[in-house]
């Protein structure tokens, strides 16, 4: 199986246009303009460090209370986790399953995911190749469902405003969690996959 950098082909980063190098003028893509490079510049060391941004922020993403409700004369805050125990009790299964996987387990998946990839490709692995393409693939597929959480309180806040009889608003927890989100949404675009491909036998 031969590779594109063994036949002397190039991809602009931008526009995806693949074209021989020594055809490229001046370095810069035909198309769009944009410099063409082999690999993207510092890929993994960006990819790095949107990721341990990203862990850092998960624990006060799921330990801090995420919504604030008052139904008169109750008033309660609400992690994800007791969020989720909360809907389970109530017997809202599907939507406590719903809100567990985008919330808790995706984001969680993604950091795995996206630091398997980091250290295998630092590495020079050649395990699982085509495997870990298609999880690159899922995870740039799936990243901005995790935001669910964020827009479920963002939309009850904007709803639900009552008065002293029913308010919702949003707790501390949104801002971190929404960084989580982003920062993997970040790690996940700045890894470069072709290196994935480079320790190619």
């Amino acid at each position: 199986m031969m590779r594109g950098a063994e036949l002397g082909l190039v991809a602009c980063t931008t526009c995806e246009l693949v074209m021989k190098a020594g055809n490229a003028a001046v370095g810069t893509c035909p198309r769009c303009g944009e410099p063409l490079r082999p690999r993207k510049r510092n890929a993994n060391a960006r990819a790095w460090a949107f990721l341990i941004a990203a862990a850092a922020l998960y624990i006060p993403a799921n330990a801090l209370p995420i919504m604030e409700t008052e139904q008169f004369p109750t008033y309660r805050t609400d992690t994800i986790m007791s969020g989720v125990a909360f809907l389970w009790t109530e017997g809202s299964w599907s939507l406590a399953a719903v809100v567990f996987t985008a919330s808790v387990l995706v984001p969680m998946l993604k950091l795995g995911a996206l630091g398997l990839l980091l250290v295998t490709s630092r590495k020079g692995s050649t395990w699982r190749q085509r495997g870990r393409t298609q999880l690159y693939r899922v995870l740039e597929a799936v990243g901005h469902w995790s935001m669910l959480d964020v827009f479920v309180v963002a939309l009850l806040s904007a709803v639900v405003q009552l008065g002293r009889f029913a308010r919702v608003e949003p707790g501390l927890a949104v801002i971190p969690f929404a960084g989580v989100v982003v920062l993997t949404m970040l790690a996940s675009a700045s890894f470069d996959p072709r290196t994935i491909w480079d320790p190619h036998d």
